[in-house]
């Protein structure tokens, strides 16, 4: 479902910085759906990526091969990413506070962390810069929180207008797909929402899960349910 509803994000031509995992399935189920003509770009330096399969890495053979241009990283994050040509961004967290910041360093203090996490790579440049971000991540009260113990990557900050305080080119995280629902920023307050649960999940799983007082949109809505062909998409490309 979570895949699903990350692909249903997706639209036209838009270019879409891809990470392996759930991103990779999500951007490329999009383009054997409805949005064929998706430009599909990863890190490794790959633009217009259309593999046949779900590579296995940022660095698989097939996403070369298939490609439009490849490109060195430097270039990609100098000129692609950081300049704004990049529409949407995916990210994962391993902590996401209300305002959509992102730890991915360390749980507990910086100086003495209770667990050390991978840290941030590319993901600050994606948070700052992409036109959009989308955030796929489960759902629970360890990872969702009040507040990160480490911003990694800015979302919101504190509210409104810490993003073009700190000069960030991008709009930020316009959605935030998890296992349970889906949750987008309030205009104003830039607070996260509950706008959709998927099929089977009610109100009070959601917020049984979120660290904080989860407000729930007036417009509620239910994920639809994965089609037939959505779901036959899936299986071939986790089975080629």
């Amino acid at each position: 479902m979570m895949s699903i509803a990350a692909a249903r994000a997706l639209h036209g031509e838009q270019r879409v910085f891809v990470g392996i995992g759930l991103p990779s399935t999500a951007a490329n189920l999009a383009r054997r759906t409805h949005a064929p003509e998706l430009v599909l770009i990863y890190e490794s330096g790959a633009i217009g990526a259309k593999p046949g399969r779900l590579p296995a890495s940022i660095g698989d053979g097939i996403l070369a091969d298939t490609a439009d241009a490849v490109v060195s990283v430097p270039e990609m994050f100098n000129y692609w990413l950081q300049a704004g040509r990049i529409d949407i961004g995916f990210l994962g967290a391993a902590q996401l506070d209300r305002f959509g910041n992102i730890n991915t360093t360390v749980i507990g203090d910086y100086a003495d962390p209770t667990v050390r996490l991978p840290g941030a790579g590319g993901a600050p440049e994606i948070a700052a810069s992409c036109g959009q971000v989308l955030v796929v991540t489960r759902q629970n009260r360890r990872n969702f929180v009040d507040r990160v113990d480490f911003i990694t990557s800015v979302g919101y900050g504190r509210g409104p207008g810490d993003r073009e305080a700190l000069g960030l080119r991008g709009a930020g995280p316009t959605m935030v797909i998890t296992d349970l629902g889906v949750l987008q920023p309030d205009p104003e307050t830039c607070e996260l929402v509950l706008t959709a649960v998927h099929p089977g999940v009610t109100v009070e799983q959601v917020t049984a899960a979120t660290g904080w007082s989860l407000k729930v949109a007036d417009t509620l809505t239910t994920t639809p349910p994965p089609t037939a062909a959505e779901l036959a998409a899936l299986r071939q490309l986790r089975e080629a």
